[in-house]
């Protein structure tokens, strides 16, 4: 086929994906979307991009074969079903929606316009997971029975009094802001059960007690989680924007299995050979998971091929965030 045209609507994480796509020699960006004028057409000038709008309608009337949705969270659901009614392949940002109810209405209409919806779940892509992923797929590391993950940070977050601090425009604090990339990235690495039930907790004991100027929050700044999985496999998350630790974590999961063990990052795997314990680290080159995201959606436009990321996976992780939400509000655990 020729070039496969795309647009980008939002110019924040956005101009992520419009430079992965930028380095791909068979995709062209046709436009870019943005709500404030002076920025979509900065970014149109930056990336040499022939037209901007600040209305995403008039891009999708556009003869484009896809489309980024890189909007605030409570814009994800509306625009990627107006794109796939539209005939457009979409690359919607994480998290696949606000709830799952808007999530399974994503789901439904993407099966049966036939267009490909894959969620951007970067961290996937990168050399790290992908390795640890053949190891699991090879059996190295047995059964894997439990798993536990984290990001937290002593000082972050983000915009303070903006739309990721309003529930109603966010969906959640660092639950869904962090927590769903470690989440799917832990369910992905197992095989991707499902969850048959969640007990969760959240706090804010930071961000309420910072002054604002305007704008709200309303979110937790903390929140962990015990999920039992399918097959009595369990697994615990924990996240944070804010927290009196030495320094931010940055992601962390832990797999527990019956041959070995593994963490990331960086990539180890604990094992035990010939009466011995052994402990491997893999030598690897760090790459761009927003890079190779990109590359693969684009693959699976030309070869039509399901995502790695699919919509149904997506709808999981949604259902199971909002079971958290749920539990940490009754002080109930919630069966799925």
């Amino acid at each position: 086929m020729d070039k496969v045209k795309v647009g980008v609507i939002g110019t924040g994480i956005g101009s992520f994906h419009i430079r992965a796509y930028q380095k791909l020699p068979d995709v062209e960006v046709v436009a870019v979307v943005d709500l404030d004028p002076k920025r979509a057409k900065q970014i149109a000038q930056q990336y040499n991009i022939p037209r901007y709008f600040i209305d995403y309608s008039r891009l999708l009337k556009l003869d484009i074969d896809a489309v980024s949705v890189c909007t605030p969270n409570f814009l994800h659901s509306e625009m990627t079903l107006a794109a796939l009614k539209a005939g457009k392949h979409v690359l919607c940002e994480k998290p696949m929606a606000i709830n799952a109810q808007d999530a399974e209405e994503m789901v439904k209409v993407a099966r049966e316009t036939g267009k490909k919806l894959m969620i951007a779940f970067c961290n996937r892509f990168r050399n790290h997971p992908q390795l640890l992923k053949r190891y699991i797929e090879d059996g190295e590391l047995g059964e894997i029975y439990y798993a536990k993950t984290r990001w937290l940070r002593r000082k972050g977050i983000p915009g303070m009094g903006g739309w990721f601090t309003t529930k109603a425009m966010s969906g959640g604090g660092p639950l869904i802001d962090l927590g769903v990339h470690v989440l799917d990235l832990m369910l992905w690495l197992m095989g991707n059960p499902r969850a048959v039930s969640v007990t969760g907790v959240t706090y804010n004991k930071f961000g309420s007690r910072i002054p604002l100027k305007e704008g709200t929050f309303d979110v937790e700044d903390l929140a962990c989680a015990f999920i039992r999985l399918e097959m009595g496999t369990s697994l615990f998350l924990e996240v944070s924007w804010a927290s009196h630790i030495k320094e931010d974590a940055g992601i962390h999961l832990s797999l527990f299995g019956t041959k070995g063990g593994a963490e990331l990052w960086p990539l180890r795997i604990y094992t035990e050979k010939h009466g011995c314990f052994v402990d491997v680290e893999p030598r690897l080159e760090e790459v761009s998971g927003y890079e190779a995201e990109i590359a693969h959606f684009v693959d699976c436009i030309v070869e039509d091929k399901e995502p790695m990321a699919t919509p149904e996976q997506g709808l999981e992780v949604t259902r199971i965030l909002d079971a958290i939400y749920s539990s940490a509000e009754t002080g109930r655990e919630v069966v799925l």
